[in-house]
């Protein structure tokens, strides 16, 4: 078991807890997680650590939702998430975590901006021919982000947020994007030596907090109101950005 300090075990709960919340409730709100994870851990370690809670709190959220689950969309978004996740392989490579943090940050607030100019404009991903634009653009993001960051959630939170999906259908649908994508991401991590023995042990003391978030986060999600949901999404999505450029 890795020898933290007590203020550190505290804000990896913390970070465990909004994980939770944030898979049946808040999509967009598991960059904060990243951001406290990123800050206790090195940064490979924690990459490795927080994968493993995502896929239990992704488990918690697909059964949660089960019934509200739009598998056209998922399955529009699959070929252009296959091509970001082997693109996101490749930028690793040859980027340092500075570089990806920032353009990680910069491709949020863009695609923040470019959904509220859509909404502006009265327009939305599921009319005429850029159904299939918007599939294509944000899913390929979508699975560039997660792969060098786990930071898609606010990424497919504007696709999704953009097609005007009601709450619990863009939660079902998110939760099995994301369990989907972070089962296929596990072999790769433990290719490169990102999921590790010493992660996995700080997983064993943290997955209760994830619980704990995602059974919140049903208690949330069945009194939200619409409006506020997708401001919240919103909301969560820039502090998302701005952490990744200015951290």
């Amino acid at each position: 078991m890795p020898d933290l300090a007590a203020w550190a075990w505290v804000l990896l709960a913390v970070g465990s807890v909004v994980i939770g919340v944030s898979k049946t409730a808040l999509p967009g709100g598991g960059t904060v997680a990243v951001a406290i994870f990123a800050a206790v851990l090195p940064a490979r370690e924690s990459t490795g650590t927080i994968l493993l809670l995502l896929l239990v709190a992704d488990l918690f959220a697909i059964t949660t939702y089960r019934r509200h689950v739009n598998w056209r969309a998922l399955l529009r978004l699959a070929p252009a998430v296959v091509v970001g996740l082997a693109l996101g392989i490749a930028f690793l490579f040859v980027a340092d975590d500075e570089l990806v943090r920032r353009v990680i940050g910069g491709v949020l607030i863009a695609v923040v901006v470019f959904t509220l100019a859509r909404r502006w404009l009265r327009h939305s991903v599921e009319e005429g021919g850029s159904h299939r634009v918007a599939a294509v653009a944000y899913g390929t993001l979508g699975g560039f982000t997660t792969m060098v960051a786990n930071a898609a959630g606010p990424v497919m939170s504007m696709y999704f947020l953009a097609a005007r999906f009601p709450v619990k259908e863009f939660l079902g649908t998110a939760a099995w994007f994301f369990f989907l994508v972070n089962l296929s991401k596990v072999p790769f991590s433990a290719g490169l030596g990102i999921i590790t023995v010493p992660g996995m042990l700080i997983d064993l003391v943290l997955v209760p907090a994830v619980v704990a978030g995602a059974l919140l986060g049903r208690w949330i999600a069945n009194r939200i109101d619409q409006v506020l949901f997708e401001r919240l999404v919103i909301v969560l999505t820039l502090v998302g950005a701005i952490y990744l450029i200015l951290g």
